[in-house]
């Protein structure tokens, strides 16, 4: 269906695509891989249309193809899932899924031929949801009213429904948990059946080996592997991505302190339902679950971003009351949010700005001036530290690679010297070296004492990084496991557990009661 012939492209300093070739047959599934900056977003935008290679040629469907725009592409029958969702934000489900091919009322009238046929426009779009069985979506709710996650899937149905013969998925399941994914691997086996054809990149690897027939490796723009997934193995992935073998969870054992943070009896307003647990120092605790189970919100309840009404927090066994995030971190609070671009960074200052946010008052002098060398050293300082690679402090933070992004946001609040540190999807979105390299910070940083509570979606970091795993399901703790009998099969089965304990009472002044 495609084969790519000896692309390049070449970027101001930058190699981005080194003589790249490659092909994909009708109805394959096709893995790309490779670290940030190996070339894999770039090598989509030239199929998709978005920029132009310097050299090689693209066949489709047997001719060759120069799509001067995503326009084009599509026309010719490529979509594409990019990494950022490009959802409108105040336009609802159905609006956004046939956004510029809208069905048009037919008529001999010229005025109604440009109005939008809306009764069409909503049995087509449950026709797509219905199709695909991605579970119950309110086509009238705005996108930004959405989850993450039913964004995504939004995203990938509007992708679907142009009827492609191949789609480029980049991290299309980076805001999914296990079970969400489960479900897009069924869509993409029932297009496959179909003949569609799937370019799918991934910083999974585990994800890759289960979906992909063969799988492409790039490093330095240069493909430096193509392996069939019978023959490839995470540590030969790994190795080919990085050039080198190193352990992706290296966890060291550290004996556990004092309890430092225990919730008793905690809900809120959403989902959160009577949660007990205790971290106590040097302990990394997990938290599992499917997407809008509640760990989220139990962070930021936790954080102060989201009202407690009922249960209480202790740390270090004193009664504490937060009713905002700046209550939380006069307590020793810390968190790392999941979406680092909407939710962890401030994208137009640079890197000094965004790791000394949390502490200018402690940088400023006698009469409120930020004391510029201090507050530079500082961020070097953080710079060295967690490795982030960057040519200067001054830098804009849009221009670093998720990785380096996500040490910046980590570096902000290990500034304030924390007790406890909630990290929430802490490796979404970034390769697996820097995956290692914060899992290896996350691990140093348990060994100095400090407790961490990290929600993951990712089973295999779950199970790598924690010292014990608490599953939640709609809002309760349904599971507790330490790290030798915990299981994938296990947590899943709590995860998925339905607590039999959730009533609905309209007089109630929770939601549901226990």
């Amino acid at each position: 269906l495609l084969k790519i012939e000896h692309l390049s492209k070449d970027f101001p300093g930058v190699k981005a695509i080194d003589d790249v070739s490659f092909e994909i047959r009708v109805g394959e599934v096709i893995g790309l891989v490779g670290e940030n900056g190996a070339g894999k977003s770039t090598l989509i935008k030239i199929i998709s249309g978005v920029i132009k290679q310097d050299d090689g040629i693209i066949y489709y469907k047997g001719r060759d193809i120069r799509p001067n725009s995503p326009r084009d592409s599509q026309d010719l029958g490529i979509s594409t899932i990019h990494q950022e969702l490009s959802l409108i934000p105040n336009l609802n489900v159905s609006q956004n899924l046939y956004l510029g091919r809208e069905p048009i009322i037919e008529s001999n009238l010229p005025l109604l031929n440009k109005i939008v046929d809306k009764k069409k426009l909503k049995k087509d779009s449950e026709e797509i949801i219905r199709d695909l069985g991605i579970g119950i979506i309110d086509l009238n709710k705005k996108a930004k009213e959405l989850s993450i996650a039913s964004q995504q899937m939004v995203e990938i149905s509007r992708s679907i429904s142009r009827n492609s013969s191949l789609i480029l998925m980049d991290e299309p399941t980076s805001s999914l948990a296990s079970e969400e994914v489960a479900n897009l691997f069924r869509i993409i086996t029932t297009l496959k059946n179909r003949g569609v054809s799937i370019l799918f990149v991934s910083h999974r690897l585990e994800e890759i080996l289960t979906i992909c027939d063969r799988i492409v490796v790039m490093r330095d723009g240069c493909r430096v592997g193509m392996l069939n997934r019978e023959e490839a193995k995470i540590e030969k992935l790994v190795s080919l991505m990085v050039g080198r073998v190193f352990d992706l969870f290296p966890k060291e054992n550290v004996d556990k302190g004092n309890v430092v943070l225990e919730v008793e009896k905690l809900s809120g307003k959403g989902i959160v339902r009577d949660v007990s647990f205790k971290i106590c120092q040097g302990e990394i605790v997990g938290l599992a679950g499917l997407i809008g189970a509640g760990r989220s919100e139990l962070a930021q309840m936790i954080f102060g971003s989201e009202p407690i009404i009922a249960g209480e927090i202790f740390m270090n066994k004193k009664n504490i009351k937060i009713k905002a995030p700046n209550d939380a971190v006069c307590q020793g609070i810390a968190y790392i949010p999941e979406d680092r671009k909407t939710q962890g960074l401030f994208l137009n200052m640079n890197v000094n700005d965004n790791t000394t946010l949390t502490i200018l008052n402690k940088l400023c002098n006698r009469i409120g001036l930020i004391n510029q060398k201090k507050q530079i050293n500082l961020t070097k300082d953080y710079i060295n530290r967690l490795s982030i690679m960057t040519s200067s402090p001054f830098v804009g933070i849009n221009t670093l690679s998720g990785g380096n992004q996500q040490k910046v946001v980590i570096s902000r609040w290990l500034s304030l010297k924390p007790k406890v540190l909630i990290m929430d999807e802490p490796t979404r979105g970034i390769d697996v070296k820097a995956k290692s390299e914060v899992h290896s910070l996350i691990s140093h940083l348990a060994k100095e004492g400090m407790a961490i509570l990290m929600i993951s979606s990712e089973l295999p970091e779950i199970l790598g990084m924690s010292d014990r795993i608490l599953v939640f399901s709609q809002g309760y703790i349904t599971g507790e496991f330490n790290r030798k009998n915990a299981t994938e099969e296990a947590i899943m089965r709590c995860a998925t557990q339905l607590t039999n304990q959730n009533k609905f009472k309209e007089d109630s002044p929770f939601m549901y009661e226990k």
